[in-house]
């Protein structure tokens, strides 16, 4: 696998399973294929769970880590062609990628939506670059649109906690002080519409994501229709998608919170989310505190997703 930044690079779900289970039946099992090997991991944008999990991943497979964080520690980068540099950014990526790719033997890349311009957002430019010059497999730790490696985490979590071979899995919109990219929704999205699930997405008019995420998921406006008989809730924010209110927020409305009322809708269902969470705007006390909340064996699951990933790209060195 040279590059993994959607549930396609890794095929089918079944596969993606199966390499999960086998690399936490062996966490430890495969560090000859890491030793000597080093992987860079990337940040344009912050992290906790994305960058604790990925040096995890690395160290689990024997490699060594390297992680910079572009914007502290490094020189500011200029991402556009044809810019006169006479501004504060004194080094191009053009540049800049190939001498990281100089330095190992993997790269892993975080870099997400800014929110101004759809297309500009919507092409992956940073990503897309890392790939096509740094000479190295590349993966994906947040792009603009998609973050493969949480959905991944997300389909092992649901399959671990599944109570029924075909469960209800809801995703749902809830609202946020803030404007958050498409990427976490987008990428659950397409992940699964890979599996056999009910899938189901609820949010409020104006939310509508991307049609190539959306598929052929039923989109709910009604949230508690959404819920009723539910096996999973996935909760998060995104901005708007449509122009034009690209990237903004147009709705902070306080019922679509996920409270005690809307899970009593659902078939008992795991709660979930990517985490930060901020409580009480996206999920009360009493649900992410419940016995049926999930997320902290889903963010666990992210140094498993990472790990799969990372082998199956050395296992191609």
């Amino acid at each position: 696998m040279k590059k993994f930044t959607c549930a396609d690079d890794i095929g089918s779900m079944a596969r993606a399973i199966e390499l999960a289970k086998e690399v936490k039946a062996n966490p430890y099992g495969d560090t000859a294929l890491g030793r000597n090997k080093t992987l860079m991991a990337i940040f344009f944008n912050s992290s906790l769970r994305t960058r604790l999990s990925t040096q995890k991943a690395g160290m689990n497979l024997g490699m060594n880590v390297i992680v910079l964080d572009i914007n502290q520690g490094a020189w500011k980068l200029e991402t556009e062609r044809g810019v006169i540099m006479d501004g504060d950014k004194p080094e191009h990526i053009l540049e800049a990628i190939p001498v990281m790719g100089a330095y190992c033997d993997v790269i892993g890349v975080r870099a997400f939506a800014e929110l101004k311009d759809k297309s500009q957002d919507y092409k992956e430019v940073i990503l897309n670059q890392f790939i096509e010059l740094s000479g190295r497999p590349v993966f994906s730790m947040e792009g603009a649109t998609r973050h493969p490696l949480q959905s991944y985490a997300d389909l092992v979590t649901i399959e671990e906690f599944k109570r029924t071979e075909r469960p209800k899995v809801v995703l749902t919109w809830a609202p946020h002080p803030n404007p958050l990219p498409q990427a976490v929704a987008n990428s659950f999205a397409e992940w699964m519409n890979r599996t056999d699930y009910e899938f189901v997405i609820t949010h409020p008019h104006g939310y509508e994501l991307a049609p190539e995420f959306v598929g052929g998921a039923r989109v709910e406006y009604d949230v508690d229709k959404a819920y009723e008989g539910a096996d999973f809730v996935y909760a998060k924010n995104w901005s708007a998608f449509a122009d034009p209110n690209y990237g903004k927020v147009i709705n902070k409305d306080r019922a679509w919170l996920v409270d005690e009322r809307k899970m009593a809708l659902t078939n008992n269902a795991r709660f979930m989310h990517c985490l930060p969470v901020r409580r009480n705007m996206i999920v009360t006390d009493a649900v992410i505190e419940s016995p049926e909340s999930i997320v902290i064996p889903q963010a666990a699951n992210r140094t498993v997703s990472a790990q799969a990933v990372i082998r199956e790209m050395l296992r191609e060195l």
